[in-house]
């Protein structure tokens, strides 16, 4: 069944959720296949404000990281060139005192920021991606065509 017409109970019980190392609890994942489609973006902003909230994860870490997420998403959707059908991944992660949200895609175009003019209605996610994460990046896929891209935000003591 194709995850658009999944019930938010359903897709938020679909998530594959580890925890990398048990002796260590600062190490989780959590992650979902979506289709690649504009209402992804919102599904993946629901599955962070649940995952962040099992975690304990709120305030403005929560905050900032619910738009970085719908930035690399929308920057996915948008701007992947990459067959009908093939999904975005979508992984959020704590280790070493951070908090990740990835988006993977089957294209292998890095995401690059550029200066937008200010009559341009788009091309400022990336440089808002940067602007707001304490590191981000884009790498290759360990298993699988396209990449990752990712941003990192430190998580409160």
């Amino acid at each position: 069944m194709c995850i658009a017409l999944l019930s938010a109970v359903e897709v938020f019980m679909s998530a594959h959720t580890t925890t990398a190392h048990p002796s260590s609890p600062d190490m989780r994942e959590a992650q979902w296949q979506l289709p690649r489609n504009p209402r992804s973006a919102g599904h993946a902003r629901a599955l962070l404000r649940w995952q962040l909230t099992d975690w304990k994860i709120a305030g403005e870490v929560a905050d900032t990281a619910e738009l970085l997420l719908s930035e690399l998403v929308t920057n996915s959707i948008r701007h992947a060139r990459t067959p009908p059908g093939r999904e975005i991944g979508v992984r959020f992660a704590t280790y070493d005192g951070r908090l990740r949200v990835e988006v993977a895609d089957a294209s292998n175009h890095r995401p690059q920021p550029r200066e937008a003019a200010p009559e341009d209605e788009g091309g400022r996610g990336v440089s808002l991606v940067q602007a707001l994460s304490e590191r981000w990046g884009s790498c290759p896929r360990l298993h699988g065509i396209g990449k990752a891209t990712w941003a990192e935000l430190s998580l409160p003591r």
